[in-house]
């Protein structure tokens, strides 16, 4: 006889939408999100928190959605790549990932830009990086490296690191946060 998985009630934010799951209690919030709802954005690369391709925010802050239990996040607000633009309006980041060509198989894209949004909030709020080299001077300057570690959770199979850099950068020099 097949026993019995342990299941849960978990209501989740996406996106500025409710929902009411029940789910198995191993369903990870990536998997919530792809086979439940139906977001197909998040992808699973490595499945082990290494590749980022599965960044979300959760609560806000950048997170990857296959390291974190459904019901963990139950009571959160999420926001994956889909929620991110205004209808066919998109966000300036993800404009400007278009712009400088910051993708090229797009696998990773999705997880790209959720992070990049995540940290470009990081860095309004004075949070400092493993490189920022003064921690009593304010804010961190968002340099080439500064952004170069802040995205090092996130891999591109492909290697449009340059792009990915430049589309951080425009972004953050159009929304002033950049100094």
């Amino acid at each position: 006889m097949p026993e019995e998985t342990e299941r849960s009630s978990v209501t989740l934010a996406v996106n500025g939408q409710q929902h009411r799951l029940r789910l198995d209690n191993r369903t990870t919030l990536l998997d919530a999100l792809r086979e439940h709802l139906g977001l197909i954005g998040a992808k699973k690369g490595c499945d082990h928190g290494q590749c980022g391709s599965c960044t979300v925010l959760l609560d806000g802050r950048r997170v990857k959605s296959c390291l974190i239990f459904a019901v963990a996040a139950s009571g959160s607000a999420v926001v994956s790549v889909e929620g991110l633009a205004d209808g066919a309006d998109l966000q300036p980041l993800q404009q400007c990932f278009i712009d400088h060509d910051a993708f090229q198989c797009g696998y990773c894209t999705s997880g790209q830009i959720c992070s990049a949004t995540g940290m470009l909030d990081e860095v309004r709020k004075g949070w400092p990086s493993v490189v920022t080299a003064d921690l009593a001077a304010g804010p961190a300057r968002l340099s080439e490296e500064e952004i170069r570690e802040r995205m090092s959770g996130n891999l591109c199979r492909c290697a449009a690191y340059q792009q990915i850099v430049a589309a951080i950068r425009a972004t953050a020099t159009a929304e002033a946060v950049l100094r």
